[in-house]
């Protein structure tokens, strides 16, 4: 794992040095949008709907929008003078029973590692919050966001568990809470019953995710022998070695955008001031060409992962 955040516990009067890496990761089957006939990558242009002009990422701000539909533009100057904590510290505000907190706000699970000198107040602390089995409340501020936490131990290390603020959770308001809904002893008694022969003990690992299992068996199919593509590479530039260079190279791409047909005074002239081609850019274009006739390489020729 890597770590994605330094800074250091504090507690009272101590300060515990710590590293954050993130506890989880979804384990989905991702995919790119690509062209059905090619298998090329599709890409996506920032085009501003005002003016209709592709708009450079250093050009681009953030926009709050108010209810009439006009549009506060705010600054990196803007965002600069908030008052979010810099300070690399975890806060320790209370201490409180872990069963006081909702799962609810539980937002974000992270592992904490303490750094080399902190490794003894790090393990005090640990076993000392273990014992008391209780919880701890945090304050921190991660990826430009501030957020309470709580701190628990898991397997002997810190578990660091963001929250959401108590006005991110929705409120229920649905129709039926306001209905007289009459419940029967004897209907009650047997979902109790049900409940009862259906009871265990929580392993997680006794459960799995059928339908990506499943996905991935398809895609196993696919890169086995069935309809596996791989899309033509888009041949990489090398620099040109002076202007001479580029300007050779230049004259054999527009050449090659005509047709390869010399035709023309343009192309007459460029004949006759080059005796011998660049070597190099000929070579690109002979294997750029190969490369896009649409044929598929046979599927079986090269495994590949999905992306």
């Amino acid at each position: 794992m890597r770590s994605i955040w330094k800074g250091a516990i504090s507690f009272g009067l101590v300060t515990i040095p710590v590293k954050l890496y993130s506890a989880t990761e979804q384990r989905d089957v991702s995919f790119h949008q690509v062209h059905r006939e090619d298998g090329g990558r599709i890409k996506y242009k920032r085009v501003c709907t005002v003016d209709g002009e592709e708009v450079p990422y250093a050009d681009i701000a953030k926009g709050y929008e108010l209810p009439s539909g006009e549009m506060v533009i705010l600054t990196d100057e803007d965002f600069a003078d908030l008052p979010l904590s810099t300070s690399r510290r975890i806060d320790v505000l209370q201490f409180v029973e872990e069963s006081e907190v909702d799962p609810i706000y539980f937002a974000k699970s992270y592992y904490l590692e303490p750094d080399a000198q902190g490794a003894k107040p790090y393990v005090l602390l640990r076993d000392a919050l273990e014992n008391s089995d209780q919880v701890a409340i945090v304050k921190v501020a991660l990826r430009q966001r501030e957020s309470l936490a709580t701190l628990r131990v898991r397997g002997g290390v810190f578990v660091l568990e963001t929250m959401l603020w108590p006005d991110e959770v929705r409120r229920p308001d649905f129709p039926f809470l306001d209905e007289d809904i009459e419940v029967r002893k004897q209907e009650l008694s047997m979902a109790s019953s049900l409940i009862d022969s259906m009871a265990g003990d929580f392993d997680p690992t006794e459960y799995k995710d059928a339908y990506r299992e499943a996905l991935q068996s398809v895609i196993d199919a696919k890169v086995e022998g069935r309809e596996v593509t791989r899309p033509s590479e888009e041949a990489e530039e090398e620099p040109a070695a002076d202007l001479l260079s580029a300007l050779r190279a230049s004259v054999e791409a527009a050449k090659k955008s005509r047709g390869g047909g010399g035709g023309g005074k343009a192309a007459a002239s460029s004949s006759s001031s080059e005796k011998a081609p660049a070597k190099k850019p000929a070579s690109r274009s002979r294997k750029t060409a190969s490369k896009s006739g649409g044929k598929k390489e046979p599927a079986k020729s090269r495994t590949r992962k999905s992306a």
